[in-house]
């Protein structure tokens, strides 16, 4: 049953293997990596993170077994694979569009969101990487993997932990503290919003020379060099506007100061907004006049276009700005 021609995937808590139960239902089955309390531990953490919660865009734990030698974990079987894959190992063979780029981020942006803000303790992640984002029949977000997550403590204080994640992902502020916040969680999504934008890996080689994606962006940035990075098919089909908009919340994600990143609730908004913009063009840019041809749909997920500051609808680095200032 659990041969390597049933590999979906491997992580650093477990493998997954793809099974079918009797009732004819394809689902995952999680493994952990070593045989020891620690694992033991790790998924039934696992296991209750996610009883506890239930979002379209966060995998769903079928069942468990965890009163065994090896424990063993249910979920869902998600068919079209990692992001990661998708971004990396298929551009070429099947181009991806910005807007299937920008739903894919709107959509686990959204979870992350859904964790922060609304699961009862929060939680964070702790691991975000296009690697733990899967994409249903429908390529629509799935987030994954949560066996580095933690439960935020009831008083909000910040907790030291061992430091958990991956090489090109990881909050530097989380490195130099160890200390875990929701704020790691939004530097981790800001690479990954880089790879949306770029198609190239949270790592990379230019030449033989190993690069961080995250500081060639940045950098690209500063040197007013966006189009040098951008994935082809990004450039090519574009509104170099709406591209600039997500780079600078891609940006804003990824400052070196937790405390100067916007929340994930915010970076969900956000993209929220510029995926309205983008599927209305025809939208004016003062934003009065959005809202009043947007009316109730522009609050779907608690969105106020008041309080911005500029003559576009989505301006967001003054707009993030300008709800911090007011509060938000």
């Amino acid at each position: 049953m659990f041969g390597n021609n049933q590999v979906l995937g491997r992580g650093g808590h477990g493998t997954v293997y793809k099974g079918v139960l009797e009732d004819g239902r394809i689902v995952a089955i999680k493994k952990p990596t070593f045989l020891n309390e620690t694992s033991k531990n790790e998924f039934g953490k696992e296991m209750f993170i996610l009883s506890q919660i239930n979002h379209k865009n966060i995998v769903k734990l079928l069942g468990c077994c965890l009163e065994v030698e090896v424990p063993i974990l249910v979920y869902e079987f998600v068919p079209n694979g990692t992001l990661f894959h998708f971004v990396h190992e298929n551009k070429n063979t099947y181009p991806i569009s910005l807007g299937a780029r920008l739903k894919i981020a709107c959509e686990s942006a959204d979870a992350l969101a859904y964790l922060h803000s609304s699961a009862s303790p929060p939680i964070i992640h702790g691991d975000v990487k296009s690697s733990n984002i899967l994409l249903d029949e429908n390529y629509m977000a799935k987030v994954s993997d949560f066996g580095a997550s933690k439960l935020v403590p009831k008083d909000g204080k910040q907790f030291a932990t061992l430091v958990q994640g991956t090489y090109g992902y990881l909050d530097p502020e989380y490195l130099q503290t160890c200390q875990l916040t929701g704020k790691s969680d939004v530097y981790s999504f800001g690479v990954v919003l880089l790879e949306l934008l770029t198609g190239k890996k949270a790592d990379y080689f230019n030449g033989s020379e190993e690069r961080s994606l995250a500081a060639s962006f940045i950098l690209s940035m500063k040197e007013n060099r966006l189009l040098d990075v951008l994935d082809n098919q990004v450039k090519n089909e574009g509104d170099m506007e709406l591209i600039q908009e997500i780079s600078e919340l891609a940006r804003q994600c990824l400052d070196v100061k937790g405390e100067e990143r916007p929340t994930m609730k915010e970076v969900a908004e956000e993209l929220d907004k510029l995926r309205k913009v983008m599927q209305h063009p025809w939208v004016p840019h003062n934003a009065e006049e959005v809202e009043s041809l947007l009316g109730e749909s522009s609050n779907d997920h608690g969105i106020d276009y008041h309080g911005t500051e500029t003559t576009t609808c989505y301006n967001s680095k003054n707009r993030l700005a300008s709800n911090r200032e007011s509060g938000r």
